[in-house]
């Protein structure tokens, strides 16, 4: 049954208006995206299907590229591509705050912006957040990407990219496709290493993160391990 035929009470795009977003399940907020759905299947059954074919996991959705989306029936390159803007809409919505203010008084902006763009992914990435002297963002860059256990981290390129962004301060974060977020005794030392290399700059080494799946980030800072 399509969408347009069911009672209006139930309705995703009424009940959104009528009671706000955070309503709505993740699949009526997809159906509201997608707006139709394919024959035989509304835009609920379509989004349904969407988020099942990435285990129910708005994450792992997110991180899909444009070309697995539009390979799912009913999503295609136009729909792939409007998806792929929204999320990144979502992550630039989530870095305002730091590049208004002090990077380090909206902590859960960083968790949620790093959530966003790291969670899930198949391979390992390495980031830095780099900051100017109210450490406030100046850039997002990936500086390296590994295979699916491990990624080689060069302090001396990192230290390049903090002068050539004229950087006061950076947070660097990485992580974990095996899905669990504790430290190795490798990452503890590679922080080691990037916070003394950055010191010979005067960069200061804020935090380091670690993302493993839908599980909140772990910060080196408040584990003492910085």
């Amino acid at each position: 049954m399509a969408i347009r035929d069911w009672p209006e009470a139930e309705r995703p795009r009424e009940r959104l208006a009528r009671q706000g977003a955070a309503a709505l399940s993740d699949a009526e907020l997809l159906a509201i995206f997608l707006r139709i759905g394919i024959r035989g299947k509304s835009a609920v059954d379509l989004a349904r299907e969407l988020l099942e074919s990435f285990d129910g996991n708005l994450a792992t959705l997110a991180a899909a590229t444009t070309k697995e989306l539009a390979r799912l029936p009913g999503i295609g390159p136009a729909k792939a591509a409007q998806l792929a803007a929204s999320l990144e809409l979502a992550r630039r919505a989530l870095a305002s705050p730091m590049k208004a203010k002090d990077a380090l008084a909206s902590p859960e902006a960083v968790r949620d912006w790093l959530r966003l763009s790291l969670a899930n992914l198949p391979h390992e990435v390495f980031i830095a957040l780099w900051l100017d002297a109210q450490n406030r963002l100046i850039a997002s860059e990936e500086l390296f990407r590994g295979t699916l256990t491990q990624t080689s981290v060069y302090p001396r390129e990192v230290v390049k990219r903090a002068l050539l962004h004229n950087a006061g301060a950076v947070i660097l974060a990485h992580n974990h496709p095996s899905g669990l977020a504790e430290p190795s005794r490798a990452d503890e030392v590679l922080t080691s290493s990037l916070k003394q290399a950055l010191a010979m700059i005067d960069v200061k080494l804020l935090d380091h993160f670690i993302v493993a799946g839908n599980a909140r980030p772990l910060s080196f800072a408040e584990r003492g391990l910085i």
